[in-house]
């Protein structure tokens, strides 16, 4: 069921993604060749209670059978990993890294989620091109993020941007309404045709995330259970913010 958020509502998730972009601005500070994942998921974690707001990814529930809650304040994912990488001590970022740092803050109890991919050190043309169309792929899905227009068109132009670049988008991950709930209807594919799927009301919530790989759109989920990479060893990036539907244009609730 999709939830329409009150105003009362509305501020209250506006904290919780004040909470989000703190803590990754906390992140882009500290980040650095040589720092451990673990290192960076303390940082985040860190700054995520000292503004008053809890790490909800922390202990979320796998779903499935055999696979732990999840370990971690945040999902941190290098070069070939998309997604839900489990921060390690042992894992070394490295200069040339392109790290992907997806986080969820939970306040007042709504959440705010925000993933960026970050560049460390001397990171490839190539590298920087995918981050930076990653990156643009948000933006030209939320040209289409408005009052009457339905979830389809935001996944038809990431996916057709997306393409038109050259890069491949993730199909068997998706962005997702938020609220009360890291994860809420509806769905939201990087893919698929417009006009299609739920119509757009004021209020409602949304978290946009374009993941996108730079060669096939193949994946593998690792035997932890969470991590996910690319099949063919292509670098992967990731971009999301939680934006609102309002009467005019969307607004970004993870952007101070």
């Amino acid at each position: 069921m999709i939830t329409i958020k009150s105003s009362r509502e509305i501020e209250l998730m506006k904290e919780a993604c004040k909470v989000a972009f703190l803590a990754h601005k906390a992140v882009e500070e500290a980040i650095r060749p040589g720092m451990t994942t673990y290192e960076l998921d303390m940082i985040a974690e860190e700054a995520i209670r000292k503004n008053g707001g809890i790490p909800a990814e922390k202990g979320y529930p796998s779903g499935i059978q055999g696979v732990p809650n999840y370990p971690a304040s945040t999902c941190i994912s290098i070069n070939d990993e998309v997604i839900h990488g489990i921060p390690s001590k042992t894992r070394v970022i490295k200069d040339g890294d392109i790290v992907s740092v997806d986080l969820v803050a939970l306040k007042n109890g709504f959440n705010g989620d925000m993933a960026r991919t970050y560049l460390v050190g001397n990171v490839s043309p190539e590298a920087k091109r995918l981050v930076e169309v990653t990156k643009q792929a948000f933006f030209e899905g939320i040209k289409y993020a408005k009052k009457g227009n339905r979830i389809g068109d935001i996944s038809h132009a990431i996916g057709e941007y997306v393409k038109s670049q050259g890069y491949s988008v993730v199909r068997e991950f998706q962005g997702h309404g938020i609220g009360k709930e890291m994860h809420e209807d509806p769905g939201i594919p990087n893919y698929g045709k417009a006009g299609r799927g739920p119509r757009l009301e004021p209020g409602m919530t949304l978290a946009v995330e374009p993941m996108v790989i730079e060669g096939k759109p193949d994946i593998w989920e690792l035997e932890d259970g969470w991590t996910i990479t690319t099949q063919d060893g292509s670098l992967a990036a990731h971009y999301e913010n939680t934006i609102l539907i309002t009467e005019k244009e969307p607004k970004i609730l993870t952007i101070l």
